[in-house]
C-alpha cells in the first residue's frame, strides 16, 4: 500500500509522488524512475517487496505522465525538455534525502527511466546516492540518435511539439515486437507475462502514443549520457548495477546493454556489474521469474553493503 504527495515541477504544474513505507525504522532508500509511456504505480508489486525488507520506496509521475498529466496537459510532454524532467526526480531525491539523511540511498531506473538515471550520474554528480541499478537500459547508434532528433524537431515545427505523431512513434518503437514469435499484441515484447501485457493495454495511462518533443527531448539525453566528456563526470566509487532481459529489443538483445556497460568501465567507474536474464524481453521487473529478479536486486545490494 502506497500514499501519495505532490511536489512542483521545474517544468509545469505538479508532480504525483508515491510512497511505500517500511515497517519500523528504514534501512535504506530506494527511489524508482519509470519508464516511457507508464507510471510510477506499475511497480507496486516490486515496490511493496522492497518495502517489506525494509526499504523506503519513493517515485513520481514524470511530467505528461501517470496523475502528473494536468487537464489541459498533453500526454507524454515534457515541458521545458529533457533536463527539466530530470531536474525533477533530482528534487525528489533531495527531498527524501533531507528527510532521511543517515541511510543508503539507492537509485533504480527503467528504460527512459535508466536514461534519465544515467544523466543524473553526470549532472549531479554530487548528489548523496549510495547506488544506481540501471534497468532496460540502451546504447544508441549516433546516426540513429541524430535522424530521431532531426525528424522530431522537423515534426515539432510543422506539427507542433505537443503534436501526437504515428509514424514517428513507429520508426522509434514500431520494430520493437520483430523477434516475438507467436505475437498477440503490440505489446508483447515487453515481457513474456501476458496477464502483464493485457493489464497495460487495459491502463488508460499506458501504451500512448508520445509527443514528437519528447522523442526530441529523449534524443537529446541520449546524446549527453553517451558523451565521454559527460561520462567521465560521475563519481568513480558509485556501485552500478545493469540488469536487463536478453531478449529485450530496446536494449539490443544484450548488446547495447554491454555497450553501456563497456563505456562506464572505460569511464573508470570502479563497481559496475551486469546481469542479462536470457530469454527475458524488457522489463525484467514483470517477467515470468520476477521473483528471481528482486532477489538477485536485494542479494546484489547486500554485496555492495547498501544493506546487512
Amino acid at each position: 500500500m502506497h500514499t501519495d504527495f505532490y511536489f512542483p515541477s521545474y517544468g509545469k504544474g505538479m508532480i504525483h509522488g508515491y510512497r511505500w513505507e517500511p515497517e519500523g525504522k528504514p534501512r535504506a532508500v530506494l527511489q524508482i524512475v519509470h519508464g516511457i509511456a507508464e507510471h510510477a504505480a506499475r511497480y507496486d508489486e516490486f515496490a511493496s517487496f522492497m518495502a517489506k525488507q525494509g526499504f523506503l520506496v519513493v517515485a513520481e509521475d514524470h511530467m505528461g505522465h501517470g496523475l502528473s498529466i494536468g487537464d489541459h496537459d498533453a500526454p507524454g510532454y515534457f515541458e521545458g525538455g529533457w533536463f527539466k524532467a530530470v531536474a525533477d526526480c533530482h528534487r525528489l531525491l533531495s527531498y527524501t534525502r533531507m528527510e532521511q539523511p543517515d541511510i543508503p540511498y539507492i537509485l533504480l531506473g527503467h528504460s527512459m527511466g535508466s536514461f534519465m538515471v544515467r544523466t543524473m550520474l553526470a549532472k549531479y554528480p554530487q548528489a548523496d546516492i549510495s547506488a544506481a541499478i540501471l534497468s532496460g537500459t540502451a546504447w544508441m547508434h549516433r546516426g540513429i540518435i541524430n535522424t530521431g532528433h532531426a525528424t522530431a524537431s522537423l515534426i515539432c515545427k510543422t506539427e507542433g511539439p505537443d503534436s501526437h505523431n504515428k509514424m514517428l512513434s513507429n520508426l522509434m518503437f514500431g520494430g520493437n515486437n520483430r523477434r516475438v514469435e507467436r505475437k498477440r499484441t503490440e505489446f508483447d515484447w515487453l515481457t513474456r507475462d501476458a496477464a502483464c501485457v493485457d493489464a497495460y493495454l487495459a491502463d488508460p495511462l499506458c501504451g500512448f502514443t508520445v509527443t514528437a518533443a519528447l522523442v526530441r527531448d529523449m534524443m537529446i539525453g541520449l546524446r549527453f549520457i553517451q558523451e565521454p566528456e559527460n561520462l567521465e563526470k560521475m563519481r568513480k566509487d558509485l556501485p552500478v548495477l545493469f540488469i536487463s532481459g536478453g531478449d529485450d529489443p530496446v536494449g539490443g538483445y544484450g548488446e547495447g546493454v554491454t555497450k553501456a556497460w563497456k563505456a562506464f568501465l572505460k569511464a573508470g567507474m570502479e563497481r559496475c556489474d551486469l546481469r542479462l536474464y536470457p530469454m527475458c524481453r524488457h522489463e525484467v521487473l514483470n517477467e515470468i521469474n520476477k521473483s528471481e529478479v528482486y532477489e538477485f536486486i536485494l542479494h546484489w545490494l547486500q554485496e555492495q553493503q547498501m544493506i546487512t
